[in-house]
């Protein structure tokens, strides 16, 4: 019996820039800088992997609250 591979969410740059209330094109450049991976789809848009963005969130509000 074979377990089906869980498949990992994956988030469009309006949904990252929503979660982040940034503009999508910034969530370009993060990608663009590096600070985020994106997975480009068939037609050539950018996906986000989910739990990616919620760590580089987790770890953005870590960052403003010890300053």
């Amino acid at each position: 019996m074979h377990n089906a591979p869980t498949v990992e969410p994956l988030l469009t740059p309006a949904e990252v820039a929503t979660i982040f209330r940034v503009d999508p094109k910034t969530v370009t450049r993060w990608a663009k800088a590096g600070k985020l991976t994106s997975i480009r789809t068939l037609g050539g848009h950018r996906r986000y992997k989910e739990s990616e963005v919620r760590a580089l969130l987790s770890g953005s509000t870590q960052q403003k609250s010890g300053e």
